[in-house]
């Protein structure tokens, strides 16, 4: 699935007040942290989580094998919070027209 400008604009003003949902911790990307990066996926479609690596490769590494597991968008990487965002098949978020 592939995004225009606009419905990318749209989801990042949906995701500017949200938490992050799942936190990297010390083990850093373990199969229990995608699976959890999974599950809130299916069950909000929309949502943060948080990279703690002060390397910049490393937090590249992370967010790439994030995204290509979970097959999900990345929307944005701002700091340390990654956006992303999978559309379920219930379909919660109603993107705008393209």
């Amino acid at each position: 699935m592939t995004l225009t400008n606009k419905q990318k604009q749209f989801l990042k003003g949906l995701a500017h007040p949200l938490k992050p949902v799942v936190q990297l911790g010390q083990n850093g990307l373990t199969e229990g942290v995608l699976a959890e990066i999974d599950n809130a996926l299916n069950h909000h479609e929309l949502i943060k989580v948080r990279v703690t690596s002060e390397n910049r490769d490393d937090k590249a590494l992370i967010v790439e094998a994030i995204v290509r597991e979970t097959k999900a968008i990345k929307l944005q990487l701002v700091g340390h919070v990654l956006t992303l965002f999978k559309q379920s098949e219930e379909r919660k978020i109603d993107l705008p027209k393209k």
